[in-house]
This record gives C-alpha cells, structure tokens and sequence, in this order.
C-alpha cells in the first residue's frame, strides 16, 4: 500500500523528463532539490529538540544509534562513520545499523527491511540501553525493520527519534520526537535516494553535528577536538592552534607534539600555563568544553 505515499506520487513538473537535454534534466533536478532546504527548516525545531535529547544522552554515558533500511540505512552509518574523523569522538559514540548487516551497504539484501525481529537481533548486539538514543530512518515511515527496531527500544527504555519524508505514518506513534521534513514526489517516481535522500542527509548532518557542539566538540566554528593522524589533519591542526593561541607554525607544531597532536590539549597549556597532562584534567572538569578553560 504504497499509492498514499507522498514520495510515491507523480511529479508533474518531471512527466516528460525523457524528453528533455542534459541541461533541462539538470535545472529541473536543481529545482526541485531546492524544496528540500525548504522542507527541513519547515521541521527545525524538532531537530533542535532532538540535538539537545542527543546532547545529553552523551552526557549520560549514551550513545546516538542510527537504524535504516536501504539508502536510508546507508546514510545513517555514513554519518556515524564521519564523527570519529571530524569530532575526535569515540567510534561506539555514534553508531549506524542498516538492515541486512554491512553488505546492505553496497548492494540490496532481499527481505532485510521486511525483518522487524532483525532490527531488535541488530540492537541487542550492540547491547542497546535507556541510556541510549536511538534514531529510526525510514523515508516512508512503514519499514518493518525500523518499526520493530523502535518498538524494542521503547520497551528498553531509550529514547526514539524518528526521520520520515512522509506524514502521517506509522513510525509517529512509536517516536517521542518525530522529524518529518516533506520535500514532495521524486523526480523519478518513487526513487526515494533523491529528495528523500537528501532531505535525510541534511537532518542527520544537523543532528550529529549539532550534538557534537553542544557536547564541547567545537570552539566557535573550529574542530578544536580534532587529533593529528595524518598529513591533511596535520596542516588543520596547526593552522587552529596557532589562529587561537597567536603562536607561530612553527611553535604550534611544538606544542602539538608535546599534546600528543590534540588539538583541544594544546591550547589549553598555551593558556593555562601547563602540562599536556594538568590540560587534560582541566578540559575534564569543563566537561570537554574549551570555552570554559580558556574563556
């Protein structure tokens, strides 16, 4: 029953998309993502909402577990992929669960996303908690394995988000925050990795970052919680600290040795006076936050 779906309707600006050249295809796809901007900000607050719910579950000892079927899935675990590189965060931090297993990501698995008893199989191995927040990504709002996997985290006790293109759905009841940003019928009818996609793209970089910097993962716009472990990171790490501390490159590169290439640690001993290790204990005690250190 999939006619009633708002992603599965025809697009009567894209009837005769056949027909048209290369640049015709490209404005009228341009044109059409541009209602996706707008149908995510039209659903801010409940990001905002769910930003803080993340933030503390963080707090808590929680993590930020995402769960989805098909493209769904496979833009959950590519944003849980990017925290560790970007925040310096913990891998079990964030983590993303696809129906289907890690295959899923690079080609279709027949039946995984019918599989609600899968979802709770996938949770329990990760050992999920109250402590945790979990966010079901399901375009349609009616994927078994998403539903089931909310319904066994609501027993648990953990709190549930929900990330849906259409509205209303099944997945509204099972959520304590619904986001539900409507960008309209594809382009193509039904191919749901377009404007679905990328409205749910957009949700989930707002999430993790904006849950990151309200966990202390940033100072102003910078990736201060960034570790050196390569060249291009080498280059990022010096151009911050020296910005924050007026150093030149080469006493940055100095002290980022002395933090053992932590960005944070090293300008909390430039501005403190201290150690790598009396930076450390004060960066803990501000809960991670740089701005509580050095003001």
């Amino acid at each position: 029953m999939l006619h009633h779906l708002t992603t599965e309707g025809v697009n009567e600006s894209s009837q005769e998309i056949d027909r048209k050249s290369a640049g015709e295809i490209v404005r009228l796809i341009h044109q059409e993502d541009i209602k996706v901007a707008e149908a995510v900000g039209e659903v801010a607050d409940a990001i905002a909402e769910a930003i803080d719910r993340i933030a503390d579950a963080f707090r808590r000892g929680g993590r930020l577990i995402y769960l989805g079927a098909g493209t769904s899935g496979r833009l959950g675990v590519l944003d849980a992929s990017e925290c560790p590189p970007t925040f310096n965060s913990d891998p079990r931090l964030v983590v993303g669960l696809i129906a289907g297993g890690r295959d899923a990501l690079t080609r279709a698995i027949e039946g995984a996303e019918d599989d609600p008893e899968g979802a709770v199989a996938d949770l329990q191995a990760i050992g999920l908690t109250a402590a945790d927040l979990l966010v079901g990504i399901a375009t349609s709002g009616r994927t078994p394995y998403v539903l089931g996997g909310l319904r066994f985290a609501r027993e648990i006790g953990a709190t549930t988000v929900g990330v849906v293109c259409n509205a209303p759905s099944e997945m509204d009841e099972l959520v304590d925050i619904l986001i539900a940003p409507i960008p309209g019928p594809e382009i193509i009818s039904g191919s749901t990795r377009m404007k679905a996609g990328t409205a749910t793209k957009m949700v989930l970089n707002m999430l993790s970052t904006g849950a990151m910097i309200r966990f202390g993962k940033t100072y102003g716009n910078l990736m201060v919680d960034l570790r050196a472990t390569n060249s291009k990171l080498v280059l990022r790490a010096r151009r911050i600290v020296t910005r924050l501390t007026g150093l030149t490159e080469e006493q940055a590169e100095t002290l980022l040795r002395q933090a053992d290439g932590e960005v944070k640690t090293a300008i909390a001993m430039h501005h403190r006076n201290v150690d790598a290790a009396a930076a450390r204990e004060l960066l803990r005690l501000a809960d991670g936050h740089l701005r509580k250190v050095i003001g």
